[in-house]
C-alpha cells in the first residue's frame, strides 16, 4: 500500500473514530478474504477424520462470522499495524496457536476456532494488541474515564505470564504492596500462565467487596500469596499540595481530564505560595500512563517552545509541538519517576528532560514506547493495535526507560 492509500485510510478510520462508528462494515479486501480462506482451510485440516462439532451442524453462521472477523482483523494489521508483517507469519501464528488451544478440533465450534486463530495472530506481534469483545472493549473505556471495578493495576502480557505495568495509588493493589514487575501466576488457584490478557483483566475484576488470592512471582523472592479485596476504582488522578515553599502536584494516570485538572492545580499552588513560591514537584511515579493527548498537554503547559514527542507510524512520523505559554511561570521544576512509570508518564518525563526544562530523579521508567490504537470492527467488537512508536525529542525510543538525571530509589508506593 502506497503511503498516501495509507493517509487516507487513517483519515478514514480517525473519522470513523470520531462518529463513534465502524471504520468499514463487513467487505475485507482481497488479500484478508484470501488470508481467511487459508485459515479456514486450515480448519478443514484439523477436522480431518472428525466430525463437525453440533454447534455447525446445519448452521453454517458461526462459521461465517468467524471467518469475517479474522479477516477484519487481518487486514486492520496489514493497514495500521506499525511495521509490516507478511501474511505467511499472520497466517502460521494463527495456526498455531488454533492447534495449541484446541488438539481436538472435534470439541470446538468453527468460530470459537476462529477466535483463537484471532489471539494468534495478534499475539504474535507484541505484548500489547489484543482482540476486544464488547465486554473488554466496554471494561477498556470504562478504565479510561477515571472510574471501574476490580485491584487497581495496569497489566500487560509478558510472554506467558501476565505482568504488572504499576499498581495505582490509593487502590486494593497499592496497599498490598503490589510491585512494577511483579508476575501473577495464578488467581484465586486459577492459572493464568497462558491466558489472554483481556481474559486475565476480566479474571481480576469481579463485584466490589469479593476477594481474590493472588499467586505473585518476584525477582529475588519465593513465589508467596496475596489476599486482596476488590473494590470500585475512583482514579483521583491528580492531587495537589504545598510542601513548604514548593508546589506538589501528584499525577497517578493520563485518564480524561488529567491536563485540565494538572492546569488547574498549578494555579491553585502558586495563589497559595505566592512570592514564596520556588518551585514544582511533579510526580509520576507508578503512574502506567494512560491518553497520549493527556500527556501532551500536560507537557505543553511547561513548555514555552520546542517538541514535546513523536510517533512514528509504519509510513510516517506525527511531531507535536509546544505552544507559547508556561502555566507555572518559569518556575523550577523536579520530576519524580520509577519503574512503574510507564507510557504516557514516560512522555511527559522524555519531553520536560530533552527540553532542559525539568530534572528527572528516582530510577530508570518502565520503557512502554508504543502506541495503540482501538479500531472499532463491523459490530460491538473491537482490536486494539499498536500502530506507532514514541520518540522523546532527542530522538530516542521509549522503549527501554526515560533515564532520570539523578538516580535515587525511592519509595515504590510512591506516597509522597
Amino acid at each position: 500500500m502506497t503511503p498516501l492509500k495509507h493517509r487516507f485510510a487513517l483519515v478514514c478510520l480517525v473519522a470513523a473514530l470520531l462518529a463513534g462508528c465502524a471504520y468499514w462494515t463487513s467487505d475485507p479486501g482481497p488479500e484478508a478474504k484470501n488470508a481467511a480462506q487459508r485459515i479456514s482451510t486450515e480448519i478443514k485440516d484439523l477436522r480431518k477424520g472428525a466430525p463437525p462439532p453440533p454447534a455447525t451442524r446445519g448452521d453454517a453462521s458461526g462459521y461465517v462470522r468467524g471467518t469475517n472477523l479474522f479477516a477484519q482483523v487481518y487486514e486492520q494489521v496489514q493497514l495500521h499495524y506499525v511495521r509490516e508483517v507478511d501474511e505467511e507469519t499472520l497466517v502460521k501464528a494463527a495456526s498455531q496457536e488454533m492447534r495449541k488451544r484446541y488438539p481436538d478440533p472435534a470439541k470446538a465450534p468453527d468460530k470459537e476456532l476462529i477466535e483463537a486463530a484471532v489471539y494468534g495472530m495478534l499475539g504474535a506481534l507484541d505484548s500489547y494488541s489484543t482482540y476486544l469483545d464488547e465486554e473488554h472493549w466496554r471494561s477498556l473505556r470504562e478504565q479510561t474515564r477515571g472510574r471501574f471495578g476490580g485491584l487497581g493495576i495496569e497489566v500487560r502480557k509478558e510472554g506467558e505470564y501476565i505482568e504488572i505495568v504499576s499498581p495505582i495509588d490509593g487502590t486494593p493493589a497499592a496497599r498490598a504492596g503490589l510491585r512494577s514487575g511483579d508476575r501473577i501466576l495464578r488467581a484465586n488457584g486459577r492459572s493464568l500462565e497462558g491466558v489472554e490478557l483481556r481474559d486475565a483483566v476480566l479474571e481480576l475484576r469481579g463485584e466490589p467487596g469479593s476477594k481474590v488470592v493472588l499467586s505473585i512471582m518476584r525477582t529475588g523472592k519465593p513465589v508467596f500469596d496475596v489476599t486482596l479485596e476488590r473494590s470500585i476504582i475512583n482514579i483521583a488522578a491528580v492531587q495537589s499540595r504545598t510542601e513548604g515553599d514548593l508546589g506538589y502536584i501528584r499525577i497517578t494516570s493520563f485518564s480524561e481530564r488529567v491536563g485540565e485538572e494538572v492546569g488547574e492545580a498549578v494555579v491553585n499552588l502558586k495563589q497559595k505560595l505566592g512570592p514564596r513560591a520556588r518551585g514544582l514537584i511533579i510526580d509520576l511515579r507508578n503512574n502506567p500512563g494512560g491518553l497520549l493527548d493527556q500527556a501532551i498537554k500536560v507537557s505543553d503547559m511547561f513548555l514555552d517552545k520546542g517538541r514535546i514527542v513523536s510517533t512514528r507510524e509504519r509510513f510516517f512520523e506525527h511531531h507535536y509541538d509546544a505552544l507559547n505559554g508556561d502555566v507555572s511561570g518559569g518556575l523550577p521544576m523536579v520530576v519524580l519517576i520509577n519503574s512503574g512509570s510507564a507510557s504516557a508518564a514516560e512522555i511527559v518525563a522524555g519531553a520536560l528532560k530533552d527540553q532542559h526544562r525539568a530534572t528527572l530523579i528516582g530510577t530508570k521508567s518502565f520503557g512502554k514506547g508504543t502506541v495503540q490504537t482501538i479500531i472499532p470492527l463491523s459490530g460491538a467488537d473491537a482490536v486494539k493495535l499498536t500502530t506507532a512508536v514514541y520518540l522523546t525529542p532527542s530522538g530516542h525510543s521509549v522503549d527501554g526507560g526515560i533515564v532520570p538525571d539523578v538516580v535515587i530509589p525511592m519509595d515504590e508506593k510512591a506516597d509522597g
